[in-house]
């Protein structure tokens, strides 16, 4: 188990220049973790509020307060520009998301952590193989959680990086504690899946793959947002800091995610990742083709993106490219009428959906609103087809240089 790991482990190192790497069973447990580690409950963590509800009930379970970022409309972006000195001064800990890969700006993030003397967590799950300030993603936190969900496509596993080599045995011994043994129905589940849905989407039965995916607790959201269950919750905050109380939220669409891999899930981890290069060649070229074409924040900008890349820089490889459309719900149903599937939408933001009870809103809500309802996320891989779809629909791109209360 341990070599496999450190198979694992070891070539996440080269991607990251040496960089601390210790797996975990998913992202948002090596979330946990760091958060567990760095902040002392009771304190306040500034976030995306256009994130991942889970990643929000995380940072409950683990005992602290969100805090949620104003963002760039351009991109989903963290705007540090936008934040109140007085906001800065209250924190604990900043956690960025690099929304469907698109970086956050770790290095006005990292200054900003210097001279509070507070860590920077980075959430690199969608974001593996990007880069920032000229360094990956993942290099500039006390700590950074990467997904091998994402662009390994291997459902399962993660990282959990760390600038200070010397707690690596105090975190694999807090992860250790914490996991689940091994069970053998979930690695039979674990592995089985591929091929059921690929075998059931041949067949086009759609609906009877998603029945099969959200049998095996891998798809369990009706709408956009799990339901957030407030009596619940507050309940739940009484027990924090702990993940038991927050098991029900955390778990959705992963139920798997702290469970103590077994060999043949690490095996099929291990290949996929030994492939990550190939994938990321593709989408960069995606990347590059959506971000060119009409719906692309660059031409909803004419004076660019929030900072142009050098002459010659390859596009990141976004895990999904957000183009901004005028009417999602239109793109969405054409694109699905043409079995291209648009996942992974964080509307509302997350102080609309959680309210005050639960979080401290953005202090200039309006910019990240506006991104969360326009963005319409597309896998890079179906690029000229997915444009073609928005063409013949007649789907017209957004333009969010007017949108009130931001700083750009």
């Amino acid at each position: 188990m341990l070599s496999a790991y450190a198979e694992l482990e070891e070539r996440m190192r080269g991607r990251l220049g040496g960089r601390e790497c210790l797996y975990v069973p998913s992202c948002r447990f090596g979330l946990y973790l760091a958060l567990r580690h760095w902040c002392r409950p009771g304190g306040k963590v500034l976030m995306s509020p256009v994130n991942d509800d889970v990643i929000f009930f995380v940072v409950l379970a683990a005992g602290l307060r969100p805090v949620q970022a104003p963002l760039d409309p351009r991109d989903g972006s963290i705007d540090t520009a936008a934040v109140p000195e007085s906001v800065w001064r209250d924190l604990s800990a900043v956690l960025t998301t690099n929304l469907y890969g698109n970086p956050d700006p770790a290095p006005e993030l990292r200054g900003h952590c210097d001279r509070l003397g507070i860590p920077l967590i980075e959430d690199a799950a969608h974001a593996i193989g990007s880069t920032v300030g000229g360094r990956p993603v993942g290099t500039y936190g006390e700590a950074s959680v990467f997904s091998l969900s994402k662009h390994t496509g291997a459902k399962t596993g993660g990282f959990l990086t760390l600038a200070d080599p010397a707690l690596r045995e105090e975190l694999a011994a807090a992860r250790d504690a914490l996991l689940h043994p091994t069970r053998t129905t979930a690695e039979l589940a674990h592995l089985v899946r591929p091929y059921a849905e690929s075998t059931l989407r041949g067949l086009r039965l759609v609906g009877a793959a998603r029945a099969a995916v959200r049998r095996l607790g891998l798809d369990e959201r009706e709408e956009i947002r799990m339901p957030l269950r407030a009596e619940e919750l507050t309940r739940a905050l009484t027990a924090a800091p702990a993940l038991e109380p927050f098991h029900s939220w955390v778990r959705v669409d992963m139920h798997d995610y702290r469970l103590r891999p077994g060999a043949g899930r690490l095996r099929r981890t291990t290949r996929r990742f030994a492939r990550l290069d190939d994938v990321l060649e593709a989408h960069r070229a995606g990347t590059a083709l959506l971000l060119a074409g009409e719906y692309g924040a660059a031409e909803a900008f004419p004076g660019g993106a929030a900072e142009e890349p050098p002459a010659g820089t390859p596009p990141q490889p976004l895990y999904r490219v957000p183009l901004l459309v005028d009417d999602r719900d239109a793109a969405v149903a054409a694109l699905a009428r043409r079995r291209i599937t648009t996942g992974y939408l964080y509307d509302p933001p997350l102080d609309s959906y959680a309210g005050e009870a639960f979080t401290d809103p953005s202090p200039a809500p309006a910019p990240g609103a506006w991104f969360a309802r326009h963005a319409l996320p597309v896998d890079p891989r179906r690029a000229a087809e997915a444009l073609a779809v928005l063409r013949a629909a007649g789907i017209r791109p957004a333009r969010p240089s007017m949108v009130p209360g931001g700083s750009r």
